[in-house]
């Protein structure tokens, strides 16, 4: 069983950072492209990064230059550097990755269940 965990959402102010971690835990043999997604209240949910096991790299518009998306295959990990918040970035952010349980298996996408981000002051 393939789990996906992120941690690190909590209350900051306009300006502030954050960052948010997404641990694989489980039967892993390789995480293939690692996505980050947020969905506001009301709103559909919306892609904000993704990286693949080369290490490149590619964001939305509305984070390109304030996020930075990293993985740490060693530990099964996706980490989204956020810089520079704004109210608009307030969401629930969830972590996204495509993940073979063996060398013979295909990739599978699994989802993790958010972690909670609110930009106030």
């Amino acid at each position: 069983q393939v789990q996906l965990m992120e941690s690190g959402g909590a209350l900051v102010q306009p300006g502030g950072s954050l960052r948010l971690s997404c641990v694989a835990s489980g039967n892993i043999y390789s995480i293939g492209v690692m996505k980050w997604y947020r969905q506001a209240p009301g709103k559909q949910r919306e892609f904000v990064a993704r990286i693949f096991r080369d290490g490149g790299t590619y964001y939305s518009d509305s984070v390109k230059g304030r996020f930075t998306i990293a993985r740490d295959d060693a530990k099964n990990t996706g980490l989204l550097e956020m810089n520079s918040l704004e109210p608009e970035d307030a969401a629930v952010y969830s972590c996204n990755a495509m993940i073979r349980v063996s060398g013979n298996s295909d990739y599978v996408e699994h989802w993790g269940q958010g972690t909670q981000v609110t930009v106030s002051s």
